[in-house]
């Protein structure tokens, strides 16, 4: 029997472009959000009489999911249901906390949606602001509060790492701010400046912690963040105890989704394709771009030392029928005395300090 894959819708708009981001997003009108949700509710029904796959997750991401409203995020939850089943599902929807949304949440709450991601990004004013974005940290904390009186318990907040003004103490503040919200997950980001943002345009101009600061912030947020009860599962990502993102393991356990929107992807039957980055297109039914084969051991095992848990032979026998070569346990075995990898006899995984080092380390070791 095949597994059950999951879900993602990404929902492209957005009520501004915050400066360092890089994903496709656009304004909305009702009439367009209507469109876009007709056509991913057609989408939907296509592809599961298509693939006649069930689905364990479904995740909103974006974009502003929340932007779309109650009734059309309903619509598409239920056309998911009928078509993918989603029993015992996760499912998610991204909300930026500058908005009134107690409503919002009661309704989704009542439709079976039962985590919230909050795009936090610090707990500090004065780096919100640096950041572009719209909210404070007094209406985080509210918007985080309405989420749980409306039943969403199981909330994850943002973060971001090595923005412009960020101290070590000012990164504590927004961990324990995460915490004082019933936080059951945190997903902390380094600060990337991506092309073709404004941040990209500005660089020479952002006061932005230098290398050796950054590895700094990024290891101090690892330990406070253990301090307060949230485990590193992932290079970016803490949970408290049963509360890691199901749908986000899919991806590094090089498991099955299938994307709806602009600019989500995909990987089914071991082909990665993805839609194209433009709502005309999506909404004229422009047919997904092929992106290549996937799934294969390399690019299973450089997904698998995202992770905490590793490279193991248990998952590598359980998806290939081989345990981890051996020649990669000696490779990473040459970078345990330096603190950059924790090695066992059946496998082995990246530290804190490693994942700082995980591109160049993960060519290393895979190209033994």
């Amino acid at each position: 029997m095949q597994k059950p894959i999951g879900l993602y819708v990404h929902v492209p708009f957005c009520d501004g472009k915050c400066p360092y981001c890089d994903f496709y997003s656009i304004r909305g009108t009702g009439v367009r959000m209507d469109e876009y949700t007709d056509c991913i509710i057609d989408n939907i029904k296509y592809e599961s009489e298509r693939t006649g796959r069930t689905a364990d997750t479904l995740y909103f991401g974006g974009g502003t999911p929340s932007l779309l409203g109650a009734k059309r995020i309903i619509r598409i939850v239920e056309a998911a249901r009928a078509g993918f089943g989603l029993e015992r599902a996760e499912i998610t929807v991204e909300a930026n906390p500058g908005e009134e949304l107690s409503g919002f949440f009661r309704e989704i709450r009542a439709a079976g949606v039962n985590r919230l991601s909050l795009g936090l990004q610090s707990a500090d004013d004065g780096e919100l602001r640096l950041l572009g974005r719209r909210h404070t940290a007094e209406q985080a904390a509210r918007c985080a509060a309405d989420a749980r009186e409306a039943g969403l318990e199981n909330i994850s907040l943002d973060l971001m790492l090595a923005v412009q003004g960020q101290t070590e103490e000012s990164l504590r503040r927004s961990v324990e701010f995460c915490a004082r919200a019933g936080a059951r997950h945190v997903s902390a980001y380094l600060l990337k400046i991506e092309p073709g943002t404004a941040y990209y345009k500005d660089k020479e101009n952002l006061k932005l912690p230098d290398e050796d600061a950054t590895a700094e912030l990024y290891l101090s947020a690892c330990e406070i963040l253990e301090q307060s009860g949230y485990h590193q599962y992932e290079i970016s990502n803490f949970a408290k105890n049963g509360m890691k993102s199901r749908h986000n393991l899919k991806y590094w356990h090089c498991e099955e989704y299938l994307g709806f929107g602009p600019a989500a992807h995909s990987f089914l039957d071991g082909k990665r394709f993805s839609v194209p980055r433009s709502i005309g297109a999506f909404l004229r039914g422009e047919p997904a771009e092929p992106q290549g084969d996937g799934g294969e051991f390399e690019e299973f095992a450089m997904l698998a030392l995202r992770l905490t848990e590793g490279l193991t032979d248990e998952r590598c026998m359980e998806r290939f029928g081989f345990s981890v070569p051996h020649r990669m346990k000696d490779a990473a075995r040459r970078f345990q005395p330096g603190g950059l990898t924790v090695c066992g006899e059946s496998g082995f995984h990246f530290t804190p300090r490693g994942f700082l080092l995980s591109n160049p380390l993960t060519v290393e070791i895979l190209s033994v």
